[in-house]
């Protein structure tokens, strides 16, 4: 469970440093970008847009479900922008 909070702790940290350094007011592309960017600076292994497919009686179904990223095989992390909170 440690390692999980250390993980949960690094993927926030890296999630305020592209908000600091960017601000408000972008596309979420460019946070998407900018994050694996920083993810990748701090050694974080992550897979960007993961297909999910869902099982449906025994048959793999793609239905077009993408994760934003999934990280070190255990973290989900969607990327969000708005224009204010």
């Amino acid at each position: 469970m440690d390692r999980i909070n250390d993980l949960s702790s690094s993927i926030i940290g890296a999630a305020i440093e592209v908000h600091r350094e960017l601000g408000p007011g972008l596309l979420e592309s460019a946070y998407e970008r900018c994050f694996a960017r920083e993810l990748s600076l701090r050694g974080i292994a992550f897979q960007q847009q993961k297909s999910l497919p869902v099982h449906y009686k025994g048959t793999q179904l793609d239905c077009g479900y993408r994760l934003d990223f999934l990280i070190a095989d255990t973290i989900v992390v969607e990327v969000k922008a708005v224009d204010a909170l």
